[in-house]
């Protein structure tokens, strides 16, 4: 039962995750070429022609494949815990200091990722059908987003999974010679 467990779990991590850690990474260079597209009429004749539209669209398809990969991830866990009471682990250092790190993961990709992208979509949806403007956003409104920064969480994201795999292979102190 415990190689089941642990083949659910590891192929749960490639389906769920990989596609996440795609997708996000390529959100913010599309999220620049959208912006670069919109955000200045430079260029050729048409501002918000197909230039805009189709990165409006690799970003929407970018940002549904994180949603929908990202709830199908809830599986990685619940085969991970399964795993880890199978094979006797739930109290081992390396299996908490995963736990937390893949929480820090969810918990970055649910409250940062995930909203910034929704921002971004806005964003560009709405300087495509209007002007880019530079006016400065309200107090109840989120600065406009950088796709810098959006990078950078999305290297935290990445960094955070990169981690828990090592500490998954790894699992330093572990006893069960597995």
């Amino acid at each position: 039962m415990t190689k089941l467990l642990l083949s659910l779990h590891v192929l749960a991590a490639i389906v769920a995750v990989g596609p996440v850690t795609v997708a996000a990474s390529m959100f913010p260079p599309t999220l620049r070429r959208a912006l670069g597209a919109s955000g200045s009429g430079s260029g050729s004749g048409s501002g918000s022609g197909s230039g805009s539209g189709d990165a409006l669209t690799a970003l929407r398809t970018l940002h549904r494949i994180c949603r929908v990969y990202a709830g199908v991830g809830v599986a990685v866990p619940v085969f991970g815990f399964a795993t880890a009471k199978s094979l006797g682990v739930l109290g081992d250092t390396w299996l908490i200091v995963s736990i937390l790190l893949t929480a820090a993961a969810a918990g970055v990709l649910a409250l940062l990722i995930l909203p910034a992208q929704d921002r971004a979509l806005d964003e560009v949806g709405a300087s495509g059908s209007s002007s880019a403007s530079a006016s400065a956003p309200s107090a109840s409104e989120p600065a406009p987003l950088s796709p810098g920064r959006l990078a950078m969480l999305t290297g935290v994201f990445n960094l955070l999974w990169a981690t828990v795999t090592v500490l998954m292979i790894v699992r330093p102190g572990s006893t069960t010679g597995a």
